[in-house]
């Protein structure tokens, strides 16, 4: 049995494929499209779970990064704190040498002022007294007597101001 409508021909196979891709439908729909639609949902739930693990995994490597860039630059300022230390106790070693140097030199120099100068003043003691014997001989001498022992001093003392005038000029 054939109608025909125009161009369309429909006849009772084209009936049986249409009731039994409505009958395929009715099946995929029924017992395979929730299967694909679970699969499809478990799938993407998966997907999504990744990509949260993925993006907690970003910030912690981030924050690692961030922590890891901190004390990195916690110890180059510690370093830089270091030198910088190490150049200020190297100066103040420096200039602590040079100030015990300097005052063992001043201590030193002053030692040795303070020696030539008992060992002068003993110089001179010792030319006073050979100077006072020397002038008592010789005023003996050319006075032929003995002087008394006020005479004797006031010749004492000329004598030695003349020494100590002629060695102050020298």
């Amino acid at each position: 049995m054939y109608l025909a409508a125009g161009i369309l021909v429909i006849n009772a196979t084209f009936w049986i494929e249409a009731v039994a891709f409505l009958l395929m439908l009715a099946v995929l729909a029924r017992f395979v499209y929730p299967r694909i639609s679970a699969a499809a949902e478990a799938r993407q739930q998966q997907i999504t779970e990744q990509l949260r693990k993925a993006e907690e995994s970003r910030r912690a490597a981030e924050e690692r990064l961030g922590q890891a860039e901190a004390r990195l630059n916690e110890a180059r300022t510690q370093a830089a704190e270091v030198i910088e230390g190490a150049g200020r106790s190297a100066e103040q070693l420096r200039a602590d040498l040079k100030a015990r140097a300097e005052e063992d030199a001043r201590r030193v120099t002053d030692n040795a002022r303070r020696d030539i100068e008992a060992e002068r003043q003993k110089a001179m003691d010792s030319i006073r007294g050979e100077v006072a014997d020397l002038v008592v001989s010789a005023t003996e001498k050319v006075v032929g007597e003995r002087l008394d022992v006020g005479s004797h001093h006031n010749l004492i003392d000329r004598a030695i101001a003349e020494v100590g005038a002629r060695d102050g000029r020298n």
